[in-house]
């Protein structure tokens, strides 16, 4: 097959298309504007800190999850050879036992699975949250009520109700008390989804914490596995020489600077690197760019051959960037990750030494024991001791923030005593947080956010231009979220509209549906009729009591 692919962007969209075109015969070049590839996935050295021979601190956007939920990404890493394990990057997953769920002037406390019935949530949350939190038990019963009318739920109702309405308002949290706004409502939602409950599709914080709940009640999976090293070291390098030994042929230090359409089609694309501008062309192209940067590129011929491509721009996007802590003593904190719920930069975090089989000594000046990589997902609510948001603050004064709300949340935890100002060593913050302060700061990577009532504005994959093809994480996929598997999942639809376009008779790319409890499909299949008929949702006890004909 002579067929030529460029793909434009080499994050994990871009080189998930890379890899499932080569192996299908296709020959392919990526265009990458940075150095490296992996974008928000790559890790970065801390510069200038490696001493003696050894490599510079490991950095990275944010620490790396993969829950069980996903298929996709797994699927690929299995098929990228590393060293003599069996099941290739796949095998440097590492399986957490434990998450923390931590909060001021109270002990923190080790969940390690969710429940299955109703009576089992409200019992749950009334132990993760404690009465000393101040949220009523009624509060906690009628959250966890809320959940499972998700759960009995149909998707077509979920698909044309739940996706136009604010998870803030599906769960009532405007006539309910501040504790339950502060820790059901924003606390859970910005920390496991990385979403603004006051903005939020209910379709999709709903579909993902159900996602996060039947893994942590499905024997065998998992809700947290994390890689045991640097991601570069144990994944995204080892995928570049896969795919650079199968032919792929990469442009990095690369900007996409404009595509050209002409009579319906892409001609080629305009790219410059350190030698200039010039034109590359192919058969087909891989657009695997994030949103913020794709929607200035459609063009107006574009938007004529499809309209919809000109909706990419009503698309919004938040910030959510990491910070690395490193330790001269390991605090390992917990064997998962940890969930600060009252912190105002919403933070999560992962202690990183106890996964990875590359020993510290190994990096730095040889006297880091521990990185505690702290993903920072609120950039615009004002913190404890500087009273602005991080967006407005100095990187050494964003730092001096999570060190402070971390402590202040763990004030209860023993092993908090550990992360005293003597113990830190150093900190990485994210390089794509540009800083004009005092003025505000820029994120060259800012996250896609699933707002209510947008699916409507994002694309499918097969676009009406018949050689573009769209592999990024707002494109509509079952995943649903702007993840890795998000972007892996767009990645696979875009090939297979590539493959159909080409009639190659390479087999397409599995495709995994989100997996919904078995326990529940009566509930659902009720709810569905219910659905046709024009009804509302009849509420948990009629809708159980409707699919059991009890």
């Amino acid at each position: 097959m002579n067929e030529r692919v460029v793909v434009l962007g080499g994050g994990v969209a871009g080189l998930s298309a890379a890899h499932e075109l080569v192996e299908r015969g296709f020959q392919v070049e990526v265009v990458e504007r940075r150095k490296v590839p992996g974008g928000k996935a790559r890790s970065m050295g801390d510069p200038h800190t490696g001493t003696g021979g050894r490599r510079n601190l490991p950095g990275e956007h944010g620490f790396r999850f993969f829950p069980g939920f996903y298929k996709h990404l797994p699927d690929t890493m299995k098929r990228i050879p590393f060293a003599a394990k069996p099941g290739g990057a796949y095998d440097n997953l590492v399986t957490s036992t434990q998450f923390l769920l931590a909060h001021q002037g109270n002990d923190a406390t080790l969940v390690a699975r969710f429940p299955t019935s109703l009576r089992e949530l409200y019992q749950a949350l009334r132990d993760l949250f404690g009465t000393d939190l101040g949220i009523p038990d009624a509060e906690l019963l009628y959250f966890a009520e809320r959940i499972f009318v998700v759960l009995t739920s149909c998707e077509a109702r979920r698909l044309a109700e739940y996706e136009k309405i604010p998870w803030w308002d599906f769960i009532g949290a405007a006539t309910r008390s501040k504790p339950y706004q502060q820790y059901l409502a924003e606390g859970l939602t910005r920390s496991l989804v990385a979403m603004k409950a006051e903005v939020g599709s209910t379709r999709t914080v709903g579909d993902i914490l159900i996602q996060l709940m039947i893994d942590a009640v499905t024997p065998g999976e998992s809700m947290d596995r994390l890689l045991d090293g640097p991601t570069s070291d144990v994944w995204i390098g080892p995928w570049r020489a896969y795919l650079e030994q199968r032919g792929v042929r990469f442009h990095f230090d690369t900007e996409v600077l404009a595509l050209h359409c002409a009579q319906g089609r892409i001609t080629q694309v305009t790219v410059e690197d350190r030698h200039g501008r010039r034109e590359l062309a192919g058969d087909y192209y891989v657009a695997a760019l994030p949103v913020e940067v794709m929607a200035p590129l459609v063009t107006e011929p574009m938007k004529q051959a499809d309209p919809r491509l000109g909706l990419l721009a009503k698309l919004q996007y938040d910030w959510m960037s990491g910070i690395q802590l490193y330790l001269h003593e390991d605090v390992p904190l917990v064997h998962g990750h940890a969930i600060y719920v009252d912190t105002p930069f919403a933070l999560t975090s992962i202690s990183q030494a106890q996964f990875w089989d590359s020993p510290l000594a190994g990096f730095g000046d040889g006297t880091v024991r521990g990185v505690l990589s702290v993903d920072i997902s609120d950039w615009k609510t004002p913190g404890i001791l500087y009273g602005k948001p991080a967006m407005e603050l100095s990187p050494e004064q964003i730092k001096d923030e999570v060190w402070a709300q971390l402590r202040r949340s763990l004030d209860r935890f023993p092993e908090a005593a550990k992360l005293t100002d003597e113990n830190l060593a150093g900190w990485h913050l994210d390089p794509d947080i540009r800083f004009p302060n005092p003025r505000q700061a820029v994120n060259l990577e800012p996250l896609l956010v699933n707002v209510a009532d947008s699916w409507r504005y994002r694309p499918e994959a097969v676009t009406a231009i018949p050689n573009l093809v769209l592999a990024s994480d707002y494109v509509r996929t079952y995943t649903d979220l702007a993840t890795m598997e998000g972007a892996n999942e767009a990645a696979r639809r875009a090939v297979n509209g590539i493959l159909a376009a080409a009639q190659s008779p390479a087999a397409p790319c599995a495709l995994w549906p989100l997996h919904e409890p078995d326990l529940f499909a009566p509930a659902r299949a009720f709810d569905y009729v219910r659905f046709e008929l024009g009804l509302p949702h009849a509420g948990v006890e009629e809708t159980l009591a409707g699919a059991t004909g009890s």
